[in-house]
C-alpha cells in the first residue's frame, strides 16, 4: 500500500472513529507528536553547518545573484 493510500485511510478513520478509539490512538503516538527536534544537539547537523560555513568563507561554495535566485524560484513555481 502506498503512503498516500495509508494517509487517506487514516484520515478517514480518524474522522469517523469514536472518542475512546481516538484517545487510544493518540496515546500510542503522543510521544512522537510532541517530541521536539533539537538541531543544536545533532552532530550531523552541526557538521553540515560547519562544512557550509567553510565553503562560504573559502569562496568555494556556489553563489547566486539575486536575479538568478528570483529566476530559479519563478521557474520552480511554474513547474
Amino acid at each position: 500500500m502506498k503512503t498516500i493510500e495509508i494517509k487517506e485511510k487514516l484520515h478517514h478513520y480518524i474522522e469517523t472513529a469514536k472518542e475512546h478509539k481516538l484517545k487510544a490512538i493518540y496515546t500510542m503516538v503522543e510521544d512522537e507528536i510532541t517530541e521536539k527536534y533539537d538541531s543544536w544537539s545533532d552532530a550531523d547537523f552541526i557538521a553540515e553547518l560547519q562544512k557550509r560555513e567553510a565553503a562560504f568563507l573559502n569562496k568555494t561554495a556556489k553563489r547566486y545573484t539575486i536575479e538568478e535566485s528570483i529566476l530559479n524560484a519563478t521557474n520552480a513555481i511554474r513547474k
